[in-house]
């Protein structure tokens, strides 16, 4: 089969690594970095060889194609000597997707991703054998060689499109487009766009893009560069004839002239935003022929993702709501905007070019104080300070809970959504949220 040369020994390098040696081919896992121990022993019980610290570029460069994790950017001088040589790079995704003849459900956007692809894998799993991976939980290619569901649902980063080829998902969805991770695209959003926009570029009108109607940048993207799939778009704002919108506090599905019409009221999650993350996965439920009842109850018993508005606890009448996962600003805003009592705001990490405009009007009107939890917290002191009377900085999350509670009245909310990565004082997002619930917990 050749030979594979995996860059980064994480969750989808590993699972790449395992993959690719039992489809034959020889396989080397290379990482700058230090590979955590529980990826070092699955590859050393595979036999598969590796190294850390370090790369040796003899033997990366003999490679028949590479497989690079998507923390790794392009402007990486080895990744520029891998292209020169000829040597095709590949994501997790493109790799693995040639090894399966699923149907598979691909989801990008800024926000809602993971929540949208939690809840279309929570209805399709009442009737269909269905995985769910990409950035969630197991990796896609360890999936197909342990599991080999008939559907996929994959969250799909812009990154992981980047190095696609052929891959092209029978169902695409994409939430929304908004201003995140300028720092790997030049700095510039149309460089973006383009990327999410991969989801579709293999498409054929065989295959399905459903889209949210209300996004500006999505609707002129598509105006601009047609694709081939069949557009479902959904809305709150419009009437939709082939796809999804809001009448009342109704969805109302058509899809080929098939109605479904689905309560509003029947979802346990809050906020517009949810309102669409459901019309989407509704959409692609109907598709894959789930029962409209199924649908019903799946939306009615869903509990959500962890660190993305989870209400932690209640103390002396205070909600504490742990949003770690919103790490751009868009994120923050739908937070900002669902919430209904007086809030401390916890803010702040590593800032990814952050225009922070779009949420002053939340701030004038619902938030009471502003904790900073990050290295640098100059550039929200500076945004943010003449708007509330309360700011306060800190580098500890212990500490800034307890300001918190000093500063929250009864009925008031303290919400931790950063609008920025975590890598300056955390791990990732997840060991930030959950630091946040043991020191809400330990109040």
């Amino acid at each position: 089969m050749g030979f594979l040369v995996v860059l980064g020994g994480g969750e989808s390098g590993v699972g790449t690594a395992l993959l690719a040696k039992a489809k034959g081919f020889k396989v080397f896992v290379s990482d700058k970095g230090i590979i955590k121990n529980k990826y070092k022993e699955v590859l050393i019980h595979n036999e598969i060889e590796w190294e850390d610290g370090m790369h040796s570029e003899d033997k990366i460069l003999n490679a028949d194609v590479v497989m690079k994790s998507p923390g790794i950017p392009d402007k990486v001088a080895l990744i520029k000597e891998i292209r020169i040589k000829g040597i095709p790079v590949v994501s997790e995704i493109e790799f693995a997707a040639q090894f399966t003849d699923a149907t598979i459900v691909g989801i990008t956007g800024s926000n809602g991703k993971t929540t949208t692809a939690s809840l279309t894998h929570h209805i399709l799993k009442q009737e269909l054998n269905v995985g769910l991976a990409g950035n969630i939980g197991d990796s896609f290619a360890k999936q197909l060689l342990e599991e080999d569901y008939q559907n996929y649902v994959l969250e799909i980063s812009s990154f992981q499109l980047d190095d696609i080829a052929s891959f092209k998902p029978h169902i695409a969805v994409i939430t929304n487009i908004t201003p995140d991770h300028l720092d790997r695209y030049d700095y510039q959003f149309e460089n973006y766009i383009k990327s999410k926009f991969r989801i579709a570029e293999n498409q054929t009108e065989a295959d399905y893009l459903i889209y949210d109607a209300d996004d500006e940048v999505i609707v002129n993207h598509l105006k601009n560069n047609p694709v081939q799939s069949t557009l479902l778009p959904f809305s709150l704002e419009k009437v939709i004839e082939n796809g999804a919108y809001l009448e009342e506090d109704n969805i109302k599905l058509t899809i080929d002239n098939k109605e479904l019409i689905m309560p509003t009221t029947s979802l346990t999650l809050e906020g517009k935003h949810n309102v669409k993350n459901a019309m989407a996965a509704t959409t692609v439920a109907h598709l894959l022929k789930i029962r409209k009842q199924t649908i019903r109850e799946s939306l009615e018993n869903f509990q959500g993702v962890e660190h993305r508005l989870e209400n932690v606890l209640k103390i002396n009448k205070v909600q504490y709501i742990n949003d770690s996962k919103a790490t751009n600003v868009n994120a923050t805003y739908y937070a900002l905007e669902s919430m209904d009592a007086p809030t401390v705001w916890i803010v702040g990490g590593v800032d990814k070019g952050n225009n922070y405009e779009e949420l002053f009007p939340f701030i004038n009107e619902k938030v009471k104080a502003i904790i900073c939890l990050g290295v640098n917290n100059e550039k929200l002191v500076n945004t943010f300070g003449g708007m509330v009377d309360v700011i306060v900085e800190t580098q500890f999350m212990t500490e800034a809970v307890k300001i918190a509670y000093k500063v929250a009245d009864s009925g008031d909310n303290v919400l931790l959504s950063p609008a920025c990565a975590s890598f300056d004082l955390f791990e990732n997002y997840e060991d930030r949220g959950r630091q946040f619930k043991n020191a809400v917990r330990n109040l």
